[in-house]
C-alpha cells in the first residue's frame, strides 16, 4: 500500500476517534458518575474518562502533574488549592452541586430504628468516618460530632477510611456498625436494600459545596467547558436530588 494510502487511512480513523474528558471525581461521585457519564456521552459522543478518590488526594496529583481536564472536587477548598496554583483556566470553583452527609447503617446491626443517638449508644464501638484532613465528607462529619458535642465519645470508635467511598465499604462489609457518609452512597438501590439512615442536620456543619475546576493546560479546555456547562443546566440540576445531591441553581 502507498505511504499516501496508508497515511489517509490512519488519518481518517484519528478523525473517527471518539473524544474523551479526563474527569478527577471526588469519591462521592462514584455512585452517580457512571449514569452522569452514560447520558452526556450519549447526548454529545464525548466519553468521561473518570478516576476517583479523596479531593485531597486529586488535588494533590493534579498539582503533581496528573494530565486532567476537570477537576469534580466535593467542596471548595482542594479546587481552590489548584486555583491557587495557577493551574486552573477559572478565577475561582464553580460550585456543580451541594452534598448531605448521612447516619447510615445495615438494617441487620441491631440498631433500629437509627437515630443520631445511636452514636453515643453503649452497643456501638465501631464508627466509619472520612479521613478529615483529606475528604470533605470526613471534616464535616467531625465537624458535627464537636457541635453535637459528642466527638470525644465518639471519637475513641473511629474506624478511618481515606475517602467517602472506603468509609461506606467499612459499614457495608460490617466492619463498622454505623457510618457517616454521604447521600450519595446511602441513595444507591445496594444501600437501600441492605440498610437504612438519618440525615445529619445540615445546621450541624458547614454547608458541603461541591466545587470544580477546569485545568488551564487542558488541550480539550472546550469540552470540559462543555460538560461543565451541561452540569450546571437546569435538567441535570434537577436531577442532583435522585442521587443524593441538592442542586446550585
Amino acid at each position: 500500500m502507498c505511504l499516501v494510502c496508508l497515511y489517509a487511512i490512519l488519518g481518517g480513523r484519528s478523525a473517527w476517534a471518539q473524544k474523551e474528558l479526563r474527569v478527577a471525581a471526588a469519591a462521592d461521585l462514584q455512585p452517580v458518575m457512571s449514569q452522569l457519564a452514560q447520558e452526556y456521552e450519549k447526548a454529545t459522543g464525548v466519553k468521561l474518562v473518570v478516576s476517583f478518590g479523596s479531593s485531597s488526594t486529586l488535588a494533590t496529583q493534579i498539582l503533581n502533574g496528573a494530565p486532567m481536564d476537570i477537576f469534580l472536587g466535593a467542596d471548595f477548598f482542594f479546587p481552590e488549592k489548584v486555583v491557587a496554583a495557577g493551574l486552573a483556566d477559572e478565577t475561582e470553583p464553580v460550585p456543580y452541586a451541594k452534598g448531605t452527609l448521612v447516619l447510615w447503617t445495615r438494617k441487620d446491626s441491631g440498631l433500629l430504628p437509627l437515630s443520631l443517638e445511636r452514636l453515643t449508644d453503649p452497643k456501638v464501638t465501631r464508627v466509619a468516618i472520612a479521613n478529615e484532613l483529606h475528604a470533605p465528607y470526613g471534616r464535616a462529619a467531625a465537624e458535627a460530632l464537636r457541635r453535637m458535642k459528642i466527638y470525644d465519645q465518639v471519637a475513641p470508635h473511629f474506624v478511618v477510611g481515606e475517602n467517602i467511598t472506603q468509609t461506606a465499604q467499612f459499614v457495608e462489609s460490617g466492619n463498622a456498625q454505623l457510618g457517616l457518609i454521604s447521600m450519595t452512597a446511602a441513595s444507591t438501590p445496594h444501600f437501600k436494600e441492605i440498610g437504612t439512615y438519618v440525615l445529619v442536620p445540615t445546621s450541624q456543619y458547614t454547608e458541603i459545596r461541591q466545587c470544580a475546576v477546569i485545568m488551564a493546560k487542558s488541550d480539550r479546555k472546550a469540552d470540559a467547558h462543555s460538560f461543565l456547562d451541561w452540569m450546571l443546566s437546569p435538567a441535570v440540576q434537577a436531577k442532583l436530588s435522585e442521587m443524593g445531591l441538592a442542586a446550585v441553581k
